[in-house]
């Protein structure tokens, strides 16, 4: 879809949204595109500024759309992640085995983090194994 900025002979302004660029000449040709607010059919394409989204961006307006209540929120997560790897055990690539052994009674009861794939996590959860993901949070360098 082609998103154009639009204009009437009246001043009025306003969006209008094509399957391609010939499409907007045909309904501008036959009449069909009309101005919303006074019903013109003299109607032309105005200067527009082009959209490019950037990584940068994106985190601006991560940033922008987050009002105080998800801002304390955010806050109170990053010190719950933090809390956790402080009081656990990082056990890298070996968590699913540590998570057994721990769950079996062959190592000592403790709070552990680490790396699981998808299907080992499945694996966990289908033998009764209790585990959570830990949130990466924006701006975590994971």
């Amino acid at each position: 879809m082609i998103r154009y900025s639009l204009v009437c002979d009246s001043g009025h302004a306003f969006e209008g949204w094509f399957s391609e660029s010939a499409d907007f000449d045909r309904q501008v040709a036959t009449g069909f595109l009309t101005c919303p607010t006074c019903n013109s059919a003299a109607i032309s394409k105005s200067l527009m500024a082009p959209s490019v989204s950037t990584a940068r961006r994106k985190d601006e307006k991560r940033a922008v759309a987050m009002d105080m209540a998800q801002k304390r929120v955010m806050a109170k997560l990053r010190e719950a992640v933090s809390a956790i790897k402080a009081n656990a055990e990082d056990v890298g690539e070996k968590f699913p085995e540590e998570a057994r052994k721990i769950h079996y009674g062959e190592a000592d009861a403790r709070g552990i983090i680490g790396k699981a794939s998808v299907e080992e996590v499945r694996a966990l959860v289908d033998e009764g194994i209790e585990v959570a993901p830990l949130p990466v949070l924006p701006d975590d360098a994971n």
